[in-house]
């Protein structure tokens, strides 16, 4: 069904804001690079009007902390069906391309992009503090339509596709006025997260394995978590939207978590002994007495707990969740274990079925001596 966003000004008579439009679709698209969190926060823009082998021009190629590519077109003037149609197409040719291609791309894009950073690697390692290797590089990629609105049938196509693991998603954008001020709204057709999801069975497409039933958590240390309150309290978290918490909903009572800081290494693994449960709802055990998580002292600094553990602690949207851990083992994160060819997601949980995945944890118990 056709996705409608309206906008209310907040007062004693909430008031609608009416509709408005963008100069062209070409400002959407500006936007898109010049600030890709209106779609997400964790990808950077790589390349701007690539032409592709076959003579198409993609919109806008993104790139995420895992290597994994973003094919982002926009509708434009094309019809509902060409859209779909095209950027599938793109996607044929985006599988086959290497590290020295997206370089070469990054380059000619650079000042369509207005990015300051000289090379491919050097905007890699200031958005991500890493340099990838040809190995890490587009293991997988998904597909991104932007649109206002889209015919009913395109919709079913995009849905049946999806339904199918196809990674793909349409982001709906409508824009509202206020006297001399606009604003955007965006509404996703598919949950991002699902998407994501799909996009990480199409990595492991080539390599699938029967899940062993443990679980990877990626932890977000220095994003407004801290590790050494988690090993201190016995918990595991995420927040700042839903494509971070709502993940963490997978785990139940009695399952194996082993956790992962990215670009660090692994630092723990352990029983999962609560469901998740949001922030103001988190107690912890100080000095023997159970008390609020938002009480207690934390290696978190003060900024980051006033900012974003307090100032959403009711807001089920945004809000911090944690999942009681009892651990097995945990390490400082100096002790962090980190190898070549150890699994790594950007989803807070994920179920891998891959044999990188079963490398790691077999790695790790032998490590940690862990049966």
């Amino acid at each position: 069904m056709p996705v409608n966003q309206s906008i209310w000004k907040i007062g004693n008579t909430p008031e609608k804001l009416p509709t408005s439009s963008l100069t062209n679709e070409n400002e959407l698209e500006e936007m898109i690079c010049n600030d890709i969190g209106i779609l997400n926060e964790e990808w950077l823009p790589i390349g701007r009007q690539v032409t592709t082998e076959h003579g198409g021009h993609l919109d806008i190629l993104a790139i995420d902390e895992y290597g994994n590519l973003i094919l982002i077109e926009l509708k434009k003037n094309k019809t509902p069906r060409e859209v779909v149609t095209q950027a599938i197409d793109y996607a044929s040719w985006i599988k086959e391309i290497n590290l020295t291609t997206l370089a070469s791309i990054y380059k000619n894009s650079r000042e369509k992009l207005h990015s300051s950073y000289e090379s491919l690697d050097k905007a890699l390692l200031a958005n991500f503090n890493k340099v990838f290797s040809e190995e890490e590089i587009n293991g997988s990629h998904q597909i991104v339509i932007v649109a206002s609105s889209l015919d009913l049938s395109t919709e079913r196509i995009v849905k049946y596709l999806s339904d199918y693991e196809i990674p793909i998603n349409i982001v709906f954008f409508d824009v509202f006025k206020d006297g001399d001020n606009r604003y955007i709204s965006r509404a996703w057709f598919i949950d991002p997260v699902k998407t994501q999801e799909h996009a990480n069975l199409l990595k492991d497409s080539s390599d699938r394995v029967t899940w062993n039933k443990e679980y990877y958590v990626s932890f977000g240390h220095n994003m407004g978590r801290n590790w050494e309150d988690a090993r201190k309290y016995g918990f595991i978290s995420a927040g700042g939207g839903r494509w971070y918490s709502q993940t963490l909903n997978q785990l139940s009572e009695g399952v194996r978590v082993w956790v992962n800081i990215p670009r660090t290494g692994y630092v723990g693994v352990g029983i999962v002994e609560e469901t998740a449960m949001i922030a103001k709802d988190f107690k912890v055990a100080v000095n023997n007495k159970m008390v609020p998580i938002l009480n207690a002292p934390l290696e978190l600094n003060e900024k980051d707990k006033e900012g974003f553990l307090k100032k959403y602690a009711n807001d089920e949207e945004r809000a911090e969740y944690f999942v009681r851990v009892n651990w097995i083992k945990d390490v400082p994160i100096k002790q962090a274990v980190k190898q070549m060819g150890f699994f790594g997601n950007q989803n807070s949980v994920c179920k891998p079925k891959v044999s990188d995945w079963i490398f790691t944890v077999d790695t790790l118990k032998k490590k940690w001596g862990i049966n």
